[in-house]
C-alpha cells in the first residue's frame, strides 16, 4: 500500500482519534445525551396489550382525544369497561393534527387562519414523522390499515445555508459533508501515515486504518481531498457525465476546509445520523392525523367533543368531572365515572381544579412546555423539485425559520406545491409566536428567499401555528430535566386515588406520538391491575 506523503502533524491517540471519528460519522455523543434527558430510547413496545378479567360495570372516563387518550379508550373499551371520552376540540386527534384547505383554525387572542390549500395539500403542525423503532405507534397503523410512506429526513441535494458563510449562498448538503469527511480523512491520513497514534494502535491497524480513511474520505491515490473523479462522485460535478460525443465530465472544486470550518454548516451532517432520525421514517399517507382519525373511528361513539374541562373531583368511590362546550353557549355538565385517565396537558391541567394529592399537584405544576412554530407555505409550482432537483429531505440554515423541508409525497406533481416553510424552537419560536400569524407567514417568505429566491415570485398562500397560542395545549410538548424528572416523574405517573395520567408528558419519549402511546399503555395496565384489586377486595369485604 502507498503511504500518504508525510507532513508536519501532532500526535493523536486512538482516544483523540475515536472521539474525532465519532464526531464526523455519527450522533453517539448526541445519543447519550439524549438517553440521560429521556429523548431518545428505542420503544420498548412488545405488542398489543392484553386487559383480562376486566369487572362488570366498572366505568372509566377518559379526558382527552389524542393519541394517549385515544388508545386508552380504544384498548380499555376492548377489554370490557364502559368508556366515555370528553374533548376540548371540534375534532380528534390532538396534537396528531393535519391542516387541509377548508379547515379554519382561531389561536389565543382570536386571530383566525383560514387555510386555502389545494386539494390534496397539507401541513402537519405537530408531529410529522415516525421513527423506524417507535414500534407502538406503527403497530396501531398496521392493525388498523392505515397506510404509511417514506418520510425523507435526509436529502443530499438539499441545502446547507448560513448568512455568514460563501457570500450567503447555499451550498449543497452532499459537498459539505463530502469535503469535511474528505479533509478530515486526509489530515486522520496523514498523522496515520507518519505512525503518530499511540502504541494502541498496530501497524496492521494502521494500514487498514490508511485503506478506510482513502474510501471514508474519497481521497486520491495519494490519500489526498482535492478536485478529481474520487472527490466528484461524493460532491458532484461541474459538468456531469453524459452520453455520446457530450461534453467530457468536470470535477467540482472542494472547499476549502478553513472556509468549511469557519461555515458551521458540518454542524448538520450527522443529521441522518442522530437516533430518532435514521432511515427509515415514515409517514402516513395524505397527513399525521391518519392513525388518530382510524382510532377515533373505532371508538367515536364514545367521544365527546366540544367539551371543556373545568373541574375534576375525585372520592373513594369515584370520579366527577364538570365540563361546558368549548365553543358557543351551554350550560354546565357533568359526568361521573369509577375510575379516570387524564391526557390533558399539563399545561392546561395545572389551570384546572383538580382533586389529587399535594405531591402530585406540585408535579403538574412544575412541567413547562417548549415553544415551536410551524409554517406552511404554498407555492403555484414545486420550484425545488423543477428548478434545483430537491426531492424531498431538509435544508438547515441559521435563518430564524431554522429549516425548510420538502414535501415527501407528490414528487413530480405539476400543480402547487405545500413545504414547511420554518420550523422553529427556542428563541426563535418565542419571536415568531409574539407575530400574527400573517406575520409569521411574511417573515417565513422574506427568509426563506435568501435560500430559494423564487419565494417572492411563486408563493400563494400560508399559515402559522404558534403552539404557545393553541388553547388546548398552551405549548407543544412538556419540558423535561434530568432534576425535574427526578423529583416529579415518578409521581406525575402514579395513580392518584382514582386518577391515573397518561400523554407524551408522562413518558421518556416526550414530544412524540410514541410517548404518548405508550404512556397511556402503560397507565391503563396499570390501573386496570388496580381495579382488579380494588373490586377484589370490596368483593371480600362485603
Amino acid at each position: 500500500m502507498k503511504s500518504a506523503n508525510p507532513a508536519t502533524a501532532p500526535t493523536l491517540t486512538r482516544r483523540e482519534l475515536l472521539a474525532l471519528v465519532g464526531k464526523v460519522s455519527g450522533g453517539g455523543a448526541m445519543y447519550q445525551a439524549m438517553t440521560t434527558l429521556g429523548f431518545a430510547k428505542e420503544s420498548p413496545y412488545q405488542g398489543a396489550v392484553t386487559l383480562e378479567g376486566a369487572p362488570k360495570g366498572q366505568s372509566i372516563l377518559v379526558l382527552g382525544a389524542g393519541m394517549a387518550g385515544l388508545v386508552a379508550a380504544y384498548e380499555l373499551r376492548k377489554a370490557g369497561y364502559h368508556v366515555q371520552v370528553l374533548d376540548f376540540n371540534q375534532r380528534a386527534g390532538g396534537r396528531a393534527w393535519t391542516l387541509r384547505g377548508g379547515d379554519v383554525f382561531t389561536e389565543l387572542g382570536g386571530a383566525r387562519q383560514e387555510v386555502k390549500f389545494d386539494p390534496g395539500l397539507y401541513i402537519n403542525p405537530g408531529p410529522w414523522r415516525i421513527p423506524h423503532h417507535h414500534h407502538a405507534v406503527l403497530d396501531y397503523a398496521h392493525r388498523l390499515n392505515v397506510p404509511l410512506e417514506p418520510f425523507m429526513m435526509v436529502n443530499y441535494n438539499s441545502y446547507l445555508h448560513s448568512t455568514s458563510a460563501f457570500g450567503g449562498k447555499p451550498q449543497r448538503f452532499k459537498q459539505v459533508t463530502a469535503d469535511f469527511q474528505g479533509h478530515v480523512a486526509e489530515l486522520l491520513g496523514k498523522v496515520t501515515a507518519q505512525n503518530q497514534l499511540d502504541a494502541g494502535v498496530t501497524k496492521d491497524d494502521q494500514e487498514r486504518l490508511l485503506e478506510a480513511l482513502r474510501d471514508w474520505g474519497a481521497l486520491d491515490k495519494d490519500y489526498r481531498y482535492v478536485k478529481g473523479a474520487s472527490s466528484a462522485e461524493r460532491r458532484g460535478y461541474d459538468v456531469a457525465p453524459g452520453g455520446g460525443l457530450m461534453p467530457k465530465a468536470v470535477p467540482s472544486q472542494p472547499l476549502a476546509l478553513s472556509d468549511l470550518l469557519q461555515s458551521g454548516l458540518w454542524q448538520h451532517i450527522t443529521a441522518g445520523a442522530d437516533y430518532e432520525y435514521q432511515q427509515a421514517i415514515f409517514q402516513p399517507v395524505g397527513g399525521m392525523d391518519g392513525i388518530a382519525m382510524a382510532l377515533y373511528r373505532e371508538v367515536k361513539d364514545l367521544v365527546r367533543l366540544n367539551a371543556k374541562v373545568v373541574r375534576i373531583d375525585q372520592s373513594e368511590r369515584g370520579v366527577t368531572v364538570d365540563y361546558l362546550p368549548s365553543q358557543g353557549p351551554g350550560p354546565m355538565q357533568q359526568v361521573k365515572a369509577d375510575w379516570c385517565v387524564c391526557t390533558i396537558p399539563l399545561s392546561i391541567l395545572a389551570q384546572l381544579d383538580i382533586r389529587v394529592q399535594a405531591p402530585m399537584l406540585e408535579a403538574i405544576q412544575s412541567v413547562p412546555y417548549g415553544a415551536s412554530v410551524k409554517v406552511g407555505l404554498q407555492f403555484n409550482r414545486r420550484f425545488w423539485e423543477q428548478d434545483e432537483r430537491i426531492y424531498g429531505g431538509v435544508t438547515f440554515t441559521n435563518l430564524p425559520i431554522q429549516m425548510v423541508s420538502y414535501p415527501s409525497t407528490g414528487y413530480g406533481h405539476r400543480g402547487k406545491g405545500v413545504l414547511l416553510g420554518g420550523y422553529m424552537f427556542g428563541p426563535h419560536a418565542y419571536e415568531f409566536t409574539a407575530m400574527s400569524p400573517a406575520e409569521r407567514v411574511r417573515k417565513a417568505v422574506e427568509y426563506g428567499a435568501q435560500i430559494h429566491p423564487q419565494y417572492h415570485q411563486e408563493f400563494d398562500h400560508g399559515v402559522a401555528v404558534g403552539w404557545h397560542r393553541v388553547p388546548w395545549t398552551l405549548g407543544c410538548y412538556g419540558m423535561w430535566t434530568e432534576e425535574s424528572r427526578a423529583k416529579y416523574y415518578p409521581t406525575l405517573c402514579g395513580i392518584d386515588g382514582r386518577i391515573v395520567l397518561a400523554g407524551e408528558h408522562a413518558s421518556m419519549i416526550p414530544a412524540w406520538q410514541e410517548g404518548a402511546v405508550l404512556s397511556s399503555l402503560d397507565a391503563i395496565q396499570r390501573l386496570h391491575a388496580k381495579i382488579l384489586s380494588t373490586v377484589s377486595s370490596a368483593r371480600t369485604s362485603a
